[in-house]
């Protein structure tokens, strides 16, 4: 399996009740923000029946993995764009509702970025967020994380709620609120899987030959005492957030 393919793997418990929390009606308009290869965005697509979703990145290869399943599916109302949601000029209050599956964490300024969303949203459309709680929340990055440094931005920026609405209510939101997720993350069938994926996923720090082989023995033990009959999982919390343009 590949490093994309994976993803929806992990968040497989977790989009399950993104989706449903989602409620995209059959006539609605949705927009998916860093939708990734576009899962969120075709289940969005094969709700509104009657009505189309697009789904928006800056990863080119992503989308065009996205676009062949589409193709692949015979969704006719989904596309996609290549763009940065935080300046994109998005046709003005096109949108009934806007989703993101962990896709809104690394706004260099979320205000602004929010706010250019919520441009693109008719008055009283529904946003519906899937981010990360607080990093000691998350197993996955307590455990495995700290030897690695991952993309720029940080993963937990919207992990407060009190942060979180403040953010929205500046950008032009109201009824927030946050739906606790309880759900474990999966990395693969077996330790072996694991390992391959996280490191196609993360890098190492600035480390030297020597060092680096101890992280990557670490990093397989950590692996081992996770592997369930399943597969390998690690424990995670998250938010769903919903809230309305004003």
């Amino acid at each position: 399996m590949t490093a994309l393919f994976d993803y929806d793997a992990e968040l497989r418990p977790h989009n399950e009740l993104f989706r449903a929390a989602a409620g995209a009606g059959p006539r609605d308009r949705v927009l998916d923000i860093g939708c990734g290869t576009g899962q969120s965005t075709r289940e969005a697509a094969r709700a509104a029946i009657a009505g189309s979703a697009v789904g928006v990145d800056l990863s080119a290869p992503m989308l065009e993995r996205a676009r062949r399943l589409s193709d692949d599916q015979s969704l006719a109302n989904v596309t996609y764009q290549q763009a940065d949601a935080q300046v994109h000029r998005f046709p003005p209050g096109r949108f009934d509702l806007c989703i993101s599956r962990f896709g809104t964490m690394f706004f260099a300024d979320p205000v602004a970025a929010f706010t250019n969303i919520g441009r693109a949203l008719r008055p009283a459309a529904r946003l519906v967020l899937l981010v990360w709680q607080q990093h000691d929340r998350n197993e996955w990055a307590t455990a495995i994380r700290p030897t690695f440094t991952a993309a720029s931005g940080d993963p937990f920026s919207l992990a407060d709620p009190a942060v979180t609405e403040g953010v929205l209510a500046a950008a032009g939101f109201a009824e927030v609120s946050f739906t606790d997720v309880h759900e474990p993350v999966y990395y693969g069938p077996d330790s072996a899987t694991a390992f391959d994926a996280v490191l196609r996923l993360w890098e190492f720090k600035d480390l030297d030959a020597a060092a680096a082989e101890q992280a990557r023995a670490r990093l397989r033990a950590t692996l081992d005492a996770h592997t369930t009959d399943g597969g390998v999982y690690f424990d995670s919390r998250a938010w769903i957030v919903t809230a309305r343009r004003r």
